[in-house]
């Protein structure tokens, strides 16, 4: 039982990100800036959102959206701060920030890399398997053919 109570503990523990003064009165900006977090990766863990890390950057970057999302900023305009910034007041965390960042420019090897490498081990399996199996064998010679035959009737 204490397992299963440890385990349920672990899986909600995202949940605990976002504290209650984070949260704005407004549900419906509070709905968007969940809605931008959910895009957003923290720039300390692993693959997590904004919402999931108990980070403190991750806390900064959550007061953040919500402050451009009161300030009037669109969900568009509040991404676009957080990834290029602002000129004298906040340099920005680069396209890596993203959890789905887009496909062109540099950013196209990233999204390549998978499948062609996944291709060129199909191709070198398939090179390898043809090389294993080797030419067809050919009958035997007159010669081989004489030999047997003459094993086989004795």
């Amino acid at each position: 039982m204490r397992v299963l109570l440890f385990l349920l503990a672990l899986w909600a523990a995202p949940v605990w990100a976002v504290q209650p003064d984070e949260m704005l009165a407004d549900p419906v900006l509070e709905a968007r800036a969940r809605e931008i977090s959910k895009d957003l990766r923290c720039p300390v863990c692993q693959n997590e959102t904004i919402d999931d890390s108990n980070a403190t950057v991750a806390r900064d970057l959550r007061l953040r959206v919500r402050e451009r999302l009161m300030a009037g900023d669109t969900n568009e305009q509040v991404i676009d701060y957080l990834v290029y910034g602002k000129p004298g007041e906040f340099a920005g965390f680069g396209e890596k920030i993203l959890m789905n960042p887009s496909a062109k420019g540099p950013n196209l090897i990233l999204w390549g890399a998978a499948p062609g490498l996944l291709l060129l081990a199909l191709g070198i399996g398939w090179v390898a398997i043809r090389r294993r199996s080797g030419p067809a064998p050919e009958g035997l010679s007159a010669d081989e053919q004489a030999r047997l035959d003459e094993i086989l009737k004795s």
